[in-house]
């Protein structure tokens, strides 16, 4: 709460009255409608398990990271999982380094809730050797700017990190099959996690007037509200944990109606998850398809390219000699290039009557296939 009541100190009673009046009549500060969620995106880096969850103003990120240890005793057949979080003083002014405060404290335990409680994520699969190994998963929640409704998008960065993540394949071998081996990304594609409904978490702030409720407070919202509850519901309507901060009673029917509001949104959201988190993993699988350039003709023997050339340099010098005799024609005097065409036409002439005799070389005088050359 040290969070809230820091910014009311730095807001002005004209401020506060302002926006009470305006939720009075319905109306917000930004333009939304009492029950509209500003715009969600989700951006992901280059490894897998990490989410960039901007609501608004708010930037939230999630990073999930995985380690083998040894199970708790009371459960030696599952894994576990853990959420940390982080406030950063460049986010808010309020947030103090060092030891995280009551806020911090309180927005992990609404999103572990969440999640452990319903068992979204099946921790069982994250067993490799029973009583000895299994797979420890870490969150942790970096708050990069505090524009109002950390718990949303906290739960929203967690869920797309999770997601996303993948953890390294294991087998096990030795001896007595009891030595478990770790493979590379290269060697074996990392497996998803198992994660069978997404808890979705709706954030109603209530005011002074019982009735005056909105969803998704902003960062002057929560400093004007005087209370606040979070419900977590998946797409199938399923309440999962509820936390209601101090502040004013609500009333059972004010909580079944935010119950309702909140299994709409928690259905939109869910949708902007999976589609979002489906074209990152279209995109994953693009860049992970090995692409070569076009296949070039190469002569094995090695005598392709000396070849090409050879051809290449007879050309030439047919080129170069055809036009060097043609202008040694032009120079020989006109005589003599008369008696040369001649003695073209007497050759050409004796060697189509070779041929021509070839064609009936036979006593009988029956024509027959031309074999061999005309002799000299």
């Amino acid at each position: 709460m040290e969070q809230r009541l820091a910014n009311t100190w730095r807001m002005t009673v004209n401020e506060k009255k302002f926006i009470e009046s305006a939720l009075l009549s319905g109306l917000r500060v930004d333009g939304r409608n009492v029950y509209d969620y500003r715009k969600l995106s989700i951006n992901f880096g280059k490894e897998d398990g990490s989410a960039e969850v901007h609501l608004g103003q708010t930037r939230v990120m999630g990073f999930v990271t995985s380690q083998l240890v040894q199970p708790y005793r009371d459960r030696p057949n599952e894994g576990s999982l853990s959420i940390f979080t982080e406030f950063s003083p460049m986010a808010d002014p309020s947030f103090e380094p060092g030891r995280p405060g009551e806020f911090a404290v309180e927005l992990g335990r609404v999103i572990d809730r969440g999640l452990r409680e319903s068992r979204a994520v099946d921790t069982e699969s994250l067993c490799i050797l029973a009583g000895k190994l299994v797979w420890a998963i870490r969150i942790d929640i970096h708050i990069l700017d505090n524009g109002g409704n950390l718990v949303d998008a906290a739960n929203v960065a967690a869920l797309a990190a999770l997601l996303t993540f993948r953890r390294p394949e294991c087998s096990l071998g030795g001896e007595n099959g009891q030595e478990v081996i770790v493979h590379p990304p290269e060697a074996r594609e990392p497996l998803p996690l198992i994660i069978h409904h997404l808890p979705i978490a709706v954030t109603f702030a209530f005011f002074s007037d019982e009735s005056t409720l909105v969803v998704d407070p902003t960062h002057q919202e929560e400093a004007v509200m005087a209370g606040r509850m979070t419900a977590t519901l998946n797409t199938n309507g399923d309440i999962c944990a509820i936390q209601k901060a101090g502040g004013e009673g609500v009333p059972q029917s004010v909580i079944m109606h935010c119950l309702r509001i909140a299994a709409t949104k928690a259905a939109d959201i869910t949708v902007k998850i999976r589609d979002t988190v489906e074209a990152y993993n279209t995109e994953r699988a693009l860049r992970k398809i090995k692409r070569h350039s076009a296949p070039v003709a190469l002569d094995v023997s090695g005598t392709g390219p000396n070849v090409r050339k050879n051809q290449v340099k007879s050309q030439d010098q047919r080129k170069v000699s055809g036009s060097v005799g043609s202008q040694v024609d032009k120079l020989k005097p006109s005589n003599e290039r008369n008696d040369s065409d001649q003695s073209n036409d007497i050759e050409g002439k004796m060697v189509t009557k070779s041929f021509e005799q070839g064609g009936t070389n036979s006593k009988d005088g029956k024509p027959r296939s031309f074999i061999g050359g005309p002799s000299s």
